[in-house]
């Protein structure tokens, strides 16, 4: 099949995504324009032994699929990815159950290649609390030597996943910037998935970023969100801690599921999650779980193209886009 790449030197980078490793995957991310993605390499789940069998294989495919895509660890292998209209594919997880509550183990996953890490998914662990847990405690003892210990690694700190006061003990301990991989602006969403503004600020504050994300159910709730849903969360974002904290984040989990029943138990509407994704109109069904206008990531220059429309220039856009992550990359990774 011949390949159709976008043919402009635009660089995005997907701050978050979850999608199939496959040849056919690839080439939609190719597609798009996408140069880079913080793809999920284990499940959030994972304990240690399990997520190095995933880990295992995921790497076997993308060494299976060399002339479209590789691992990256640092900006230049980035930068190299788009002078060779390939695919770079930062390691990162959404929790850190992996490392079961040994930080020892945080110095094999960066020596792995892992640039970014979570502390919790969405339930409590042994560092802190989830974005779903009624009564957030914040950061644990043991979590507060964990963002040390990241520091000290050199692994970006993301807490998109993260609860409210979790978020702010982070935040507040990190000598470094952390981000918000993939999480929306709660004053425009009200899902516990997303941020209040006094979150967002705080990590812009220390030089960090807020990814607004394509994610349907972080968008709108009664009824099925649109492109245009997802372009007024980079607007809010970008209004409130500057352009140059905000950027692009698609989750997208396509290619993934097998069937809608596989989907509906984990991410459904009677998924493993009510509170943020039992609360959605009729409309949230498999064939129409991504927003209008934005159903693959073959369709990600349509973002970059409805930001232009609004009035935003061509460098801030490659801010959104790009710029804002590879910034804090270049500052944290080593």
């Amino acid at each position: 099949m011949e390949q159709s790449f976008d043919k402009s030197p635009r660089m995005i980078i997907d701050g978050l995504n979850c999608a199939a490793v496959t040849p056919e995957q690839m080439k939609r991310t190719l597609d798009g324009g996408v140069t880079a993605m913080n793809l999920t390499i284990v499940r959030p789940w994972a304990q240690f032994t399990d997520a190095m069998v995933g880990l295992s294989e995921h790497i076997a495919a993308i060494e299976a699929m060399a002339d479209l895509a590789f691992i990256a660890e640092s900006v230049a292998d980035i930068e190299r990815a788009r002078s060779e209209r390939k695919v770079a594919i930062i390691m990162g997880a959404q929790n850190s159950l992996l490392v079961e509550e040994d930080l020892r183990l945080l110095r094999i996953l960066h020596r792995l290649g892992f640039r970014i890490l979570q502390p919790t998914y969405n339930e409590r662990n042994g560092f802190g609390d989830g974005a779903t847990v009624e009564e957030d405690k914040g950061l644990t003892e043991l979590g507060y030597a964990w963002v040390a210990e990241m520091n000290r690694l050199g692994i970006l700190i993301d807490i998109s996943h993260s609860g409210y006061q979790t978020c702010a003990d982070v935040v507040s301990a990190s000598a470094y910037p952390v981000i918000f991989s993939h999480a929306n602006a709660r004053a425009l969403c009200d899902s516990p998935r997303n941020k209040p503004d006094e979150l967002i600020r705080s990590v812009s504050d220390i030089g960090g970023v807020t990814g607004a994300v394509t994610w349907a159910p972080a968008l709108r709730h009664a009824e099925r969100p649109t492109i245009d849903d997802y372009l007024d969360q980079i607007e809010y974002i970008a209004n409130l801690s500057g352009v140059e904290h905000v950027s692009f984040a698609s989750d997208m989990g396509e290619g993934v599921y097998a069937s809608a029943e596989d989907w509906d138990t984990k991410f459904g509407p009677n998924g493993m999650y009510p509170s943020v994704t039992g609360v959605l109109g009729d409309w949230y069904v498999f064939e129409q779980r991504f927003p209008n206008g934005y159903e693959s990531l073959a369709h990600t220059s349509r973002i970059w193209d409805g930001l232009v429309q609004r009035g935003y220039s061509e460098d801030a856009v490659e801010k959104i886009m790009a710029g804002n992550l590879l910034r804090v990359f270049g500052e944290i990774w080593r």
